[in-house]
């Protein structure tokens, strides 16, 4: 018997763009979802890169206005991947017209706009998702279960990175990314959103305070190509290009409390040389520790503190059994999985939402907002020196 299907709207053709829609084709081929996607609507204000996408990838129509599409009867779930500064107007219209909201990390400009959208979607009565996708690599989700059964205890350490080493070029242009009216932050939010929210996954704890620092170490690039949303250092146009200002932090660290008691220090930064997404995340506990490393995204590392004295040491689990979570949709033990695997499993969960099979499904935009609020606290203790509560 045909399954349900639902009308989907994607709005944005970058290169996020290119996981989402790889997402929509692969999902209902290795789960058994309750309701399975169409790819009605490709739509992006640069109608030419809107129709190369749907050409590439199978999006059934192409549209430029996104006012449009959200007003369609026939359209169920809208997904927002454009630039930071749009979020908020793209996801309450959309949830007015009683859309399914999902809307790319991080969830808005700051904690205020975020705000805005939880009240939105709740208002509508809709369901919504925002795409922190690394919960949904098995490794990562392996780490939270084994820390919900007590496996390493009480938490007492959480330290997190995410690296990488793109804009180092300073003939690098003045991208989208690289402009606080649009984006927001820069490290803080492009990266650092990703590990707060790992932290709070792995560990189900709380930011309480942070004590933060940021710094901008290229302060002028090339201006002129603000579209760009390519992810090298590729020179981008020196010798005597008009320069413009840099408006973002390159890099953000900063130490926290959580509401277990447990301490942590978090470090994001696009300055890495020979980081090209190193995400790592290590949590220390009264019984053993957990370490997740991106670069060897199948394993998680893990060492039992209750194990005698002469066997203690690391474990390196591979996280491709059926027994862990997500991996028994792929192949076999052993045969690893890639970085768009994430967004497939992230959608499966989704979808069965949707559909009915799961009762809860976050992150939705609360938790957006929780790591929007962390992130309003780094940049206000960055600007006073000071230790800043996270409301």
């Amino acid at each position: 018997m045909a399954k349900k299907q639902i009308n989907v709207a994607m709005i944005g053709a970058g290169f996020m763009g290119r996981t989402h829609s790889n997402a929509y084709l692969k999902v209902a081929k290795f789960f058994d979802v309750p309701v399975v996607p169409r790819m009605k609507v490709m739509c992006d204000i640069n109608e030419a890169a809107a129709r190369s996408m749907a050409e590439r990838w199978g999006w059934e129509e192409v549209m430029t206005d996104y006012r449009k599409v959200v007003a369609r009867p026939d359209i169920d779930m809208v997904d927002i991947l454009t630039p930071n500064n749009t979020h908020v107007e793209i996801a309450c219209a959309a949830a007015r017209a009683g859309k399914i909201v999902a809307c790319e990390k991080p969830l808005a400009m700051d904690a205020a706009e975020a705000k805005k959208m939880v009240a939105c979607v709740r208002k509508a009565g809709v369901p919504s998702f925002v795409s922190f996708n690394y919960r949904r690599l098995p490794a990562v989700s392996l780490a939270r279960q084994l820390v919900q059964e007590g496996r390493i205890g009480r938490v007492y350490h959480v330290r997190a990175q995410y690296l990488q080493d793109w804009i180092m070029n300073p003939d690098f242009p003045l991208v989208w990314r690289l402009d606080r009216r649009v984006c927001g932050s820069g490290s803080r939010g492009d990266l650092g959103a990703h590990i707060i929210d790992m932290a709070r996954f792995i560990t189900g704890e709380e930011f309480e305070s942070v004590s933060g620092m940021a710094e901008t170490f290229i302060k002028e690039r090339p201006a002129g190509r603000m579209d760009g949303v390519g992810l090298s250092a590729a020179g981008g146009g020196g010798g005597g290009a008009k320069m413009g200002k840099v408006t973002v932090d390159d890099a953000t660290l900063f130490l926290a409390r959580f509401s277990g008691g447990a301490v942590g220090a978090f470090e994001a930064t696009r300055f890495a040389a020979g980081r090209k997404n190193g995400i790592h995340i290590e949590v220390n506990g009264a019984r053993g520790s957990l370490v997740f490393d991106f670069e060897r995204m199948n394993e998680l590392r893990f060492h039992d503190h209750t194990a005698p004295q002469h066997l203690q040491g690391w474990t390196t689990i591979m996280a491709t059994d059926s027994s862990h979570p997500y991996a028994g949709a792929w192949w076999p033990p052993g045969h690893i999985i890639g970085y768009e695997h994430g967004f497939i499993n992230q959608l499966a969960d989704e979808l069965r939402f949707i559909g009915g099979e799961l009762k809860e499904y976050h992150p939705d935009f609360a938790d957006g907002l929780r790591v929007q609020e962390v992130l309003d606290a780094v940049m206000k203790s960055a600007a006073s020196g000071r230790w800043v509560a996270v409301k």
